[in-house]
């Protein structure tokens, strides 16, 4: 499964629910995916790819090579 290697987000599942004439009706099941990246880091003075979810990168929490 696909999970962030900083924040360690990964898949989360629930229910798609079918709305008719005001009442839930259906409930199937969903699941939601984190929007990862695949990213190339400096590690330790070696270059490392890592899957990096977009909100880890867009804060700053990870140094691109």
């Amino acid at each position: 499964m696909a999970k962030c290697a900083i924040c360690e987000k990964s898949v989360n599942f629930g229910n798609k629910l079918s709305i008719t004439r005001s009442h839930i009706s259906k409930r199937t099941s969903r699941k939601w995916k984190p929007n990862l990246r695949s990213v190339k880091i400096i590690e330790n003075g070696e270059a490392k790819r890592i899957y990096v979810c977009a909100k880890c990168l867009r804060d700053g929490k990870v140094k691109r090579a």
